[in-house]
C-alpha cells in the first residue's frame, strides 16, 4: 500500500433542498462536529438562496462554502442566471457539470468547459463532475465517456489553472439510486481514465496533486470502503449531506 498524497475532502451537495431557515438549522448542527475534524476539508454547497446565510455562519470556522452551479458570462440579459462574480462574493468552490445539470438542463461538455474557465477567472475553485450513464457503463464505454468529459472540460486551461481543480467521479447510474459503484471499480476508473487523462493534458505531477472525489450513493456504512482506496480522496455527498449525523459520520470516515 502506498501513501495518500492529497488532503481528504467531503463536499455536501444539498441540491434543491432546504429553505434559508432549514439551511441555517443544519449548519448550526454541523458546525461543532465538523470543526473537530481538522484533517478533512469540509465543503457545504447549499442552494443559491441560502449561500449568504451559510457564509455568515461558517465565516470564522474551518468549513468551506461552495455553490452548485453558475453561468459563464459576467453580466448581461440572462434572466435567472448567476454570474461567477456573484458566486465568488460568497463562495470558494463551485460544482460544475453535475450529471443532473447535464441531463436536465443541457449542459454539454462545451458548456461545462465555459463554466470551468469562467469560474477560475473569477477566483473560484471548480469541482468538475464526470461520469457515465448505466447504458454507457454496460456497453463498456466508461473510459471513452470519462476521458471525453475530462479532455473537453479542461480544454484551454493552463497547467497553473488546473492546480486549483477538484474532480468528482459520479457514475450516473449510482446517483440517488442507492446503488453505489464498488470501491475498487471506482478507484480503477479514477486511476486509469481520470488521472491518466489529466496527466496527458498537464503533467504527472498535477495529476497526482488534484483531489478526486467519488459521488454516488455514499452513506456512512460504505464511506470507509471508498476512502480506503488510494486514488479516492473523499466524496461528493448528495442525500446523506442533508442529515447532520450522516454527513459527520462520512467526514469522520474520511479522517
Amino acid at each position: 500500500m502506498g501513501e495518500r498524497k492529497r488532503i481528504p475532502c467531503v463536499a455536501g451537495n444539498w441540491k434543491m433542498h432546504n429553505t434559508v431557515a432549514e439551511s441555517t438549522a443544519l449548519v448550526k448542527e454541523l458546525l461543532p462536529e465538523l470543526e473537530g475534524i481538522s484533517s478533512v476539508k469540509s465543503i457545504l454547497c447549499p442552494p443559491f438562496t441560502a449561500l449568504n446565510s451559510v457564509a455568515k455562519l461558517i465565516r470564522e470556522s474551518t468549513i468551506h462554502l461552495g455553490a452548485q452551479n453558475l453561468y459563464w458570462e459576467g453580466q448581461g440579459a440572462f434572466t435567472g442566471e448567476i454570474s461567477p462574480q456573484m458566486v465568488a462574493e460568497l463562495a470558494e468552490y463551485v460544482i460544475i457539470g453535475h450529471s443532473e445539470r447535464r441531463a436536465y438542463f443541457g449542459d454539454t461538455d462545451d458548456v461545462v468547459n465555459k463554466k470551468v474557465q469562467a469560474a477560475i477567472s473569477a477566483g473560484l475553485q471548480p469541482i468538475l463532475c464526470v461520469g457515465e450513464t448505466l447504458e454507457e457503463n454496460e456497453s463498456g464505454r466508461t473510459g471513452e465517456v470519462v476521458k471525453r468529459q475530462i479532455s473537453v472540460g479542461l480544454m484551454d486551461l493552463s497547467k497553473e489553472q488546473m492546480r486549483g481543480l477538484m474532480i468528482a467521479y459520479e457514475p450516473v447510474w449510482a446517483i440517488g439510486t442507492g446503488k453505489a459503484a464498488t470501491p475498487e471499480g471506482a478507484n480503477q476508473v479514477i486511476l486509469d481514465f481520470i488521472r491518466k487523462e489529466i496527466a496527458h493534458f498537464a503533467s504527472e505531477e498535477i495529476s497526482e496533486m488534484i483531489p478526486v472525489l467519488y459521488g454516488g450513493s455514499v452513506k456512512p456504512d460504505n464511506a470507509k470502503d471508498f476512502f480506503d482506496q488510494l486514488d479516492i480522496d473523499g466524496a461528493l455527498v448528495g442525500g446523506a449531506s442533508l442529515k447532520a449525523e450522516a454527513f459527520v459520520q462520512i467526514t469522520k470516515a474520511a479522517a
